[in-house]
């Protein structure tokens, strides 16, 4: 088996509150920064964090740096600090959902198992 910086509980955490494809982050990212504003590229649009996930979910576990590891926490802090710790599919305020689905945590899907 190949070495890991990531324990589990933290591998776990993040692929539990990123409920969100890889595709379906992908397409929400360039959807919101598709405006009249917005000149960015589509696989530019979004924000820095959400890019960010993206690239790890698109890594093996045992290929994640250091970088990574902070970035999942951040994740796993930020999305817990505003669900209820059951993670039930939630309505919210609109830009609340935003905010998560920025960092691949859509409110209304249930989490990912």
């Amino acid at each position: 088996m190949a070495t890991t910086i990531v324990d589990d509980v933290l591998w776990e955490n993040f692929h539990t509150v990123v409920n969100m494809t890889s595709r379906e982050l992908r397409d929400w990212l360039a959807t919101q920064g598709a405006d009249e504003g917005t000149e960015e590229l589509p696989d530019q649009a979004g924000p820095p964090l959400g890019h960010r996930v993206l690239d790890i979910l698109g890594k093996r576990r045992s290929d994640l740096t250091a970088d990574d590891v902070d970035v999942m926490q951040k994740v796993v802090d930020r999305v817990l600090s505003q669900r209820r710790e059951d993670l039930e599919p939630t309505a919210g305020e609109d830009r609340w959902r935003r905010r998560l689905m920025n960092i691949g945590h859509d409110p209304l899907k249930p989490p990912s198992a």
